[in-house]
This record gives C-alpha cells, sequence and structure tokens, in this order.
C-alpha cells in the first residue's frame, strides 16, 4: 500500500480531518522533498508540500504526488487559510516537532487541533524493498571506507586523525553526508560508549572502538568494529572482546518477527550479567535505522515493541570498564522470517594490530 494511503487510514483512525508535517525527515519520506525549508499538509483527498521560493525548482524536481506551493506571506497564516479551503476541521500534528511557540500561534489562529504521536514513523518502521536496497548501499560504502581506513590504525597516530581520514573515505565512497560524527576511541577512553575523538595517541594494549555510519539517498547505515593493538598483556582485553561477541551473537539469534525487542536486549544482557559484567552495560541493544540513524524500533529493556518483517536495527551490545577500556560490536540487520538478515559483513573476529 502507498505511503499516503497507510498515513489516511491512520488519520481517519485517530479522526482529524488532516496532518501538518513538519519533520523535515517525515517530509522527505513521503514527499521526496530534500531541501531544509518546507513541511506538508495530507488530508482524506489533498496532499500539499508547501516550501519557499529558495526551493522553487528543487521541489519541482523532487516532489510527486502533491501539489506544490510556494508560501508568500507568514506560515500561521498560509496554514489557516489551508484549514479553510480544505474543510479541515481538526488538524492533527506531530507532537514531537511542532513548539510551544508555533503551538500558540497556530491556536490563537482559531485551528483546532490534536496532536499525533509517531504516526508516520510507525509507517517507515518497516522497510520497502527499495529502502533495503539504499540501506545496503550505505552499509556496502561504510564497510569500503574502513577496510581503506585500516593501514592507518597503529600505535601512534591520533584518534582525530583516524576519525577525519574516515570521514574522508566516506565521502570518497559517495557518501553526500554522514549520519553521525565518527567516533573513535581508544584505552581509557573506549570506556565511554559515545566518546569523542581527542588528540590522544594510540599505544600497544589499546582496545579501539570505531563507530561510523555511511548514506545512500538519505538512508543511513552504522556498525562499530573494536580492534585491539598489540601489547605486553592483552587477555583481559580479549577477554572482554569475547564476551561481548557471544552476546551479540545470541542477541542476533533472537531476532525474527513475532519476537519482542525486549527479548532480543535480554538475550545480550542476560550473557554479559553470567560473565560478571552487566554493571558495565547500561546503555540499550539496538535500535532502528533508515532516513534516520536512530529510529523504531527501540531494542532495550524498555521496549515494548513487537518485530515485524522488514524492520532494521542495530545489534550493539557493549562493556565499558573505566579507566581501562571498552568493547562494542555492531552489526545492522532486517528482521525476515527465517531470522536476521545480517546487512553488514565485516569480520568480527578480533583483529590484533602489530604495527
Amino acid at each position: 500500500m502507498q505511503k499516503k494511503a497507510l498515513l489516511r487510514k491512520k488519520l481517519a483512525k485517530a479522526r482529524v480531518d488532516a496532518i501538518l508535517i513538519t519533520d523535515l525527515i517525515n517530509v522527505r519520506y513521503l514527499t521526496g522533498f530534500t531541501g531544509s525549508s518546507g513541511y506538508s499538509i495530507i488530508t482524506e483527498r489533498d496532499a500539499l508540500f508547501i516550501t519557499d521560493f529558495r526551493y522553487k525548482e528543487q521541489a519541482r524536481g523532487e516532489v510527486k504526488g502533491f501539489k506544490i506551493i510556494i508560501e508568500n506571506a507568514e506560515r500561521t497564516g498560509e496554514i489557516k487559510k489551508y484549514c479553510e479551503s480544505y474543510r479541515i476541521r481538526t488538524l492533527g500534528f506531530e507532537d514531537h516537532n511542532v513548539n510551544y511557540g508555533l503551538y500558540r500561534k497556530l491556536v490563537k489562529r482559531k485551528i483546532r487541533l490534536k496532536q499525533l504521536t509517531n504516526v508516520i514513523e510507525q509507517i517507515r518502521i518497516t522497510k520497502t524493498e527499495q529502502e533495503l536496497y539504499d540501506i545496503r548501499t550505505a552499509v556496502k560504502r561504510a564497510e569500503s571506507a574502513f577496510r581503506k581506513l585500516q593501514p592507518f590504525i597503529m600505535a601512534g597516530t591520533t584518534e582525530k586523525k583516524l576519525a577525519l581520514k574516515l570521514e574522508g573515505l566516506l565521502k570518497s565512497e559517495g557518501c553526500k553526508t554522514l549520519p553521525f560524527e565518527v567516533i573513535v576511541a581508544s584505552g581509557p577512553t573506549a570506556a565511554l560508549p559515545h566518546a569523542q575523538p581527542t588528540e590522544r595517541k594510540l599505544r600497544g594494549g589499546d582496545l579501539v572502538v570505531i563507530d561510523w555510519g555511511g548514506e545512500c539517498k538519505g538512508y543511513t547505515s552504522d556498525m562499530t568494529r573494536t580492534v585491539l593493538l598489540k601489547g605486553r598483556s592483552i587477555s583481559k582485553q580479549k577477554e572482554l572482546y569475547y564476551n561481548v561477541l557471544e552476546a551479540q551473537k545470541r542477541a542476533i539469534f533472537k531476532v525474527q518477527p513475532g519476537v519482542n525487542a525486549a527479548d532480543i536486549d535480554r538475550a545480550a544482557r542476560t550473557y554479559i550479567k553470567q560473565t560478571g559484567y552487566d554493571e558495565y552495560f547500561g546503555h540499550g541493544t539496538g535500535h532502528g535505522v533508515g532516513l534516520a540513524v536512530h529510529e523504531k524500533p527501540v531494542v532495550s529493556w524498555r521496549s515494548r515493541e513487537v518485530i515485524k518483517e522488514n524492520m532494521v536495527f542495530t545489534v550493539e551490545p557493549g562493556i565499558y570498564l573505566p579507566g581501562f577500556g571498552g568493547v562494542r560490536i555492531e552489526d545492522m540487520v532486517a528482521a525476515k522470517k527465517g531470522g536476521a538478515d545480517v546487512m553488514t559483513s565485516l569480520p568480527k573476529k578480533l583483529k590484533i594490530i602489530e604495527r
């Protein structure tokens, strides 16, 4: 079923006459528009895309199946006009994206509003074949960039140098944008799950966590690999690595349509608890990936979501020891009837770098 048809079914169920879409990712998902200014209004029969003069020609080239309007007045006044023209009595809005200031202006225009939560996100949560293809391409670009980075991972180089190098390689692979800033964290810094690259130089015995992603047509990928620099005493580092790897294997094995997302998280968390490191694994096991690098479903102990076919998400357990270092292994999977279709292909055997 087409995206607009699915959305209209949800609008009817929510008892609204139309929805105001201001989240640019959702605007892009529905209209194809890639610019930075625009919004959409969808009713039972009509679909409007509104932008300003700067994007007039771009909208004509990108937006299909919507009436394109170039706004020439104050935005809330324009929205009021559309409500009157299209007989919109109750206008739904995305509660995560309309700030209080805009809400108050719309109320002053005497527009009857109803907040809607995750209406479009629940459509985005399962991917079409085209979306899966674009995500796979984003994965391939990211993996190719990482393979080219590996000769530069060595003692003496800095986290920042590696991160900048990987960013450049991603762009050379065709990624127009980066879904997030590359993470390179070594030694004690690797104990921070979302560490920012520093001027710290890599040294023998370091665990090095590298977290990065690619892009294709706006769709993203997200993966992490942890490598180890050879040192005198690296038995503890190896232990952490293979504990995380086994936890990830168990979580991936659990993936299939109909499973609760929390059960996938539990598979990884239970094993890490058995190894005695449960207090050092504090984040969720995964998150959805698509037009946004963090979207539904959420794979954590708090999640109430049930996995459906063609949901795409990460599986990324980790162990982080303050003052020592950390390990995270992250792959992307698509849920299929036969189990997890692992979209990432980089090897996961611990790579020990001797340079």
